[in-house]
């Protein structure tokens, strides 16, 4: 392989959220990867830095440029360049167009389990949360119209925000469905903020469908919110851009997001994207099989190796949804998988996310991120059927202890 993804950087000591922990524990819980970003952005950023000076950025044709010609040529979406506006992040951008296209109190609905900072955005603006939980059959996720159809029929429904491909569960809404989703939306007046920035993550051969793409009502009612940053593990750069066609909506979110002082760029932020977006797809399609490579190493050892989880179905995203109901009720917590999380961390040092985190019906489920070179992948599964095994003899015993107590074979 041309690009060297087995390689292992030691990234404690610089700074890093997710390696932030102690010396024993291995940190496989925040979407951020373990690889070098793309040669061709490591280039660019060396040759900006020995240039010397970090003044005020404009925001040049090159970078609209390059975010068009990638979004034409790998997405199929043709946008025209006034559609596109600077911001420095995602979350930025959805925390703006919560504060700007609602009122205090209002509600905003997100499809659960999904992506937790959606929740502070709307939650830490006044803004009233509405989940509309996605059905799950064993399998895999589907949106549940019916129970969206209501909550966007409330009256103080004013904005939904969709996660497309879906975080965590790595789901890729097709376009029948989205389609519908923008006829609801567009039914009882509510805007779509679609948060695309996992879209390039795509197993080899899949392909995602921009939510704008799905129809011209979608197109005409929705921001989409796109960047480099997962993609090329870059998200320290603060880069992204948002894409909103109807003119009206567009002023609103540039207005919002220049006073919400969002919408300038650092002296990376620009150079980053475009050597991302101009030169960076081979790099990019390498990661993806070597992403494909460790999803099918890891469904392999869990059900081989640890009975009672099961992997989420996924085609995109580098986050793995492990449903653990089928070991978890042993906790005594209604099927709650953070008390396992947390005695697997505790006890191996492997650290995961909680599924509760991301609504009340990720319970269950524990989000598992495995962006790093094979032998951390390996480890990570070791810990794992460790800290399973050790807390299902946890709790046998626990039972046992019970059940003779109720029977009187030992003294309370």
């Amino acid at each position: 392989m041309k690009f060297d993804f087995d390689k292992v950087i030691d990234r404690r000591g610089t700074g890093s959220l997710k390696w932030d922990v102690p010396e024993n524990e291995l940190p496989m819980w925040v979407a951020d990867m373990d690889f070098q970003t793309a040669p061709c952005i490591r280039e660019a950023l060396a040759a900006r830095v020995e240039h010397g000076i970090f003044g005020y950025s404009i925001i040049p044709d090159e970078w609209a440029d390059a975010y068009v010609n990638w979004w034409g040529n790998r997405h199929g979406f043709a946008i025209d360049r006034d559609w596109l506006v600077f911001c420095s992040g995602v979350i930025p951008a959805i925390s703006t167009a919560v504060r700007k296209l609602t009122t205090p109190a209002e509600n905003v609905v997100v499809q659960t389990p999904v992506y937790n900072i959606f929740f502070n955005s709307i939650y830490n603006n006044g803004r009233n949360i509405l989940e509309s939980p996605l059905k799950y059959d064993g399998e895999g996720y589907a949106m549940d119209f019916e129970d969206l159809e209501e909550k966007l029929a409330d009256p103080q429904t004013s904005l939904m925000i969709l996660c497309n491909p879906q975080n965590p569960a790595g789901k890729i809404w097709d376009k029948e469905t989205l389609a519908h989703v923008g006829e609801l939306c567009a039914k009882y007046g509510v805007t779509v903020i679609s948060d695309e920035i996992h879209c390039d993550l795509t197993d080899p051969g899949k392909e995602y469908v921009p939510f704008a793409t799905a129809s011209d009502t979608c197109r005409d009612i929705s921001v989409t919110c796109i960047a480099p940053t997962k993609t090329f593990n870059i998200a320290g750069i603060q880069t992204a851009a948002i894409v909103v066609p109807d003119k009206f909506l567009r002023h609103k979110m540039w207005r919002g997001l220049n006073t919400d002082e969002v919408a300038e760029p650092n002296a990376f932020a620009v150079d980053a994207a475009i050597a991302a977006f101009t030169n960076g797809g081979e790099w990019l399609d390498s990661l993806r099989q070597y992403l494909y490579e460790n999803k099918q190493y890891v469904r392999k050892f869990i059900d081989e190796k640890v009975p009672g989880i099961k992997v989420v179905y996924s085609e995109a995203t580098y986050l793995l949804w492990l449903d653990c109901s089928g070991i978890c009720g042993a906790a005594g917590e209604d099927g709650n998988a953070k008390a396992l999380s947390k005695f697997i961390r505790k006890n191996t040092g492997l650290y995961m996310s909680p599924g509760l985190s991301y609504g009340k019906n990720g319970k269950s489920f524990i989000r598992l991120n495995i962006a790093c070179p094979r032998s951390t992948v390996e480890e990570g599964m070791k810990r794992l059927a460790e800290g399973t095994t050790a807390f299902r003899k946890m709790n046998a015993e626990t039972v046992n202890i019970d059940n003779a107590a109720k029977k009187g074979d030992i003294d309370e």
